[in-house]
């Protein structure tokens, strides 16, 4: 289907005017344009307005103006230009100026002195190499990072993921040494850096039926307790290390709870731990992003009526949510990143299934506007 045929498809199922279609058509070719035909996840030769009229076939005809007025004013589509701008923003704007808060608090001297000062210069740029950038997701866009900062960073201080060998933190280890020309340097900050977080339990939850801190974090923890252990008493990090935990992105609710979760559970990861653990986000999503049923009644009853319970798992039940109409965690987000659909967003735009017979009767299929690739499956 081409994006003509797409159109008049739009003009038969929707029940607009003439001078409405014309209007909508409009807006619809710039936007796709602009924004949505980017989206990394659509089939070969489907495209934004393509994938909606077969989207909007999916609702009854007296349903389909709400789900489009949804999409017409409630989409929040985060693309490659805006993303871009939170990778590159991180090192020069989150990453350099806490290093030279540290060294400047180190030193007792005011930060601008950090710049002029030819000592204070020297300890920025070691401290700056003993800060190792490790990923937690591919949305990490490590690759990014390191392209955009290659004079400030060394390609042995950046690393994909948090779960390396080893070999691999030894590796890290002998080239820093190397470098800074000191056979017993160590990491002091190490950053965690991720694109987005909705609830932060991915991140960092307690699970109540072991009674003990699960998430990436503590997936990290357990990789530099393996590395200590295996390197004989030549730990990764000094004794007084920093980690600063990063999202380019985080809705409001996962801001907080990550900040409330941090300080709670430190206290279990042990002596060896961080003197310091912080947060920090490239922007934060606004606090009445989510939608309600006050804010639109109407579409929040269409993720009850045209709703799979399939979409249930055991790696969803973590959020909290049995129902993810709203999506997981019930966070009811509008949102889409370029380069998948949160499954936090609600989800009619990125649930797809086959429909069928269901113990509590036949759901109906669902097919997404914007196709989102599972992690879980």
């Amino acid at each position: 289907m081409n994006q003509e045929v797409a159109l008049k498809v739009l003009g038969t199922i929707m029940p607009w005017s003439d001078d409405q279609a014309r209007d909508e058509f409009a807006w619809l070719k710039l936007m796709a344009r602009l924004k949505y035909d980017g989206y990394r996840d659509f089939r070969a030769g489907m495209r934004f307005i393509e994938s909606l009229a077969t989207w909007l076939q999916q609702f009854a005809a007296h349903h389909r103006e709400t789900a489009y007025q949804f999409v017409r004013h409630a989409l929040v589509y985060i693309g490659p230009g805006e993303m871009q701008k939170l990778v590159e923003q991180f090192f020069p704007h989150t990453v350099r100026s806490h290093l030279k808060q540290l060294v400047a608090d180190q030193h007792h001297a005011p930060s601008y002195r950090v710049l002029v000062d030819p000592k204070l210069q020297d300890a920025l740029e070691v401290l700056q190499r003993k800060t190792l950038f490790m990923g937690l997701s591919d949305g990490a866009r490590i690759d990014t990072i390191r392209h955009a900062n290659a004079r400030h960073l060394n390609n042995e201080q950046v690393v994909q993921g948090t779960q390396v060998d080893v070999d691999k933190w030894r590796d890290l280890l002998d080239n820093l040494r190397k470098d800074l020309s000191d056979p017993k340097a160590r990491f002091q900050l190490v950053y965690l850096i991720d694109d987005f977080t909705a609830t932060g339990t991915s991140f960092l939850r307690f699970d109540l039926k072991t009674k003990s801190w699960k998430g990436k974090l503590c997936r990290f923890k357990d990789s530099v307790d393996n590395a200590n252990r295996s390197l004989q008493g030549d730990a990764v990090f000094v004794d007084d290390w920093r980690l600063c935990i990063h999202h380019y992105i985080a809705s409001a609710n996962a801001a907080q709870a990550i900040n409330q979760r941090l300080p709670k559970a430190i206290p279990s990861f042990g002596q060896t731990w961080a003197t310091d653990t912080s947060a920090s986000f490239g922007t934060i999503l606004p606090p009445n992003l989510p939608i309600d049923h006050t804010s639109h009644p109407g579409f929040v009853a269409l993720t009850n009526t045209y709703y799979d319970p399939v979409l249930r798992t055991k790696h969803t039940d973590i959020g909290g949510a049995k129902h993810l109409g709203l999506g997981y965690g019930a966070c009811a987000l509008p949102v889409v990143l370029e380069h998948n659909t949160p499954n936090n967003s609600v989800a009619l735009l990125w649930a797809e299934t086959d429909g069928g017979s269901r113990e509590n009767g036949v759901a109906p299929p669902m097919r997404p506007l914007f196709r989102r690739r599972h992690r879980h499956t």
